[in-house]
């Protein structure tokens, strides 16, 4: 039996998978208000020459014009790889109440990896994280994604 989380976690692999066929980096992410997905994106990085254009930060960006405000109260975001400190930045500043990530990012993870900004108590907002879901599945798209990459280098 399939979860609401690992449903709207396959959305955003859905992106991921945007994203691998156009040659970024696979990560994916939807914003899901009311049981509803009301916002997704992938990553733009390299199409856009924009270090900010991470799925996370577009799918805040596409969920905040859609609802006509900046407080994304009452949502989740769903994101295929932990989110990094930018986008934990974000998901604080623009009031997501849960974040539930696929894989693990020992590099870069800020959302219980390296640190947990999230849910951290110093910060004014905090936001549950849910890790784990779908974590095979983002893992091993992102696995064969590098691998790819450093054969073809």
């Amino acid at each position: 039996m399939t979860t609401a989380h690992e449903s709207f976690m396959e959305k955003a692999i859905e992106e991921a998978e945007k994203a691998e066929a156009i040659g970024e980096v696979p990560i994916g992410a939807v914003i899901v208000k009311d049981g509803e997905v009301i916002a997704s994106a992938h990553n733009l990085r390299e199409t856009t020459q924009q270090p900010m254009a991470h799925a996370e930060c577009l799918a805040i960006q596409d969920a905040s014009r859609k609802l006509g405000t900046w407080r994304l109260s009452g949502c989740a975001l769903y994101v295929t790889l932990e989110p990094c400190p930018m986008c934990a930045g974000a998901i604080i500043q623009s009031r997501v109440d849960t974040v539930v990530y696929g894989a693990s990012d020992p590099k870069a993870g800020c959302a219980g990896t390296l640190m947990n900004l999230p849910e951290d108590p110093r910060f004014n907002h905090r936001a549950e994280v849910i890790s784990g879901i779908s974590g095979d599945a983002c893992g091993q798209m992102l696995t064969a994604f590098f691998r790819k990459l450093r054969a073809k280098m």
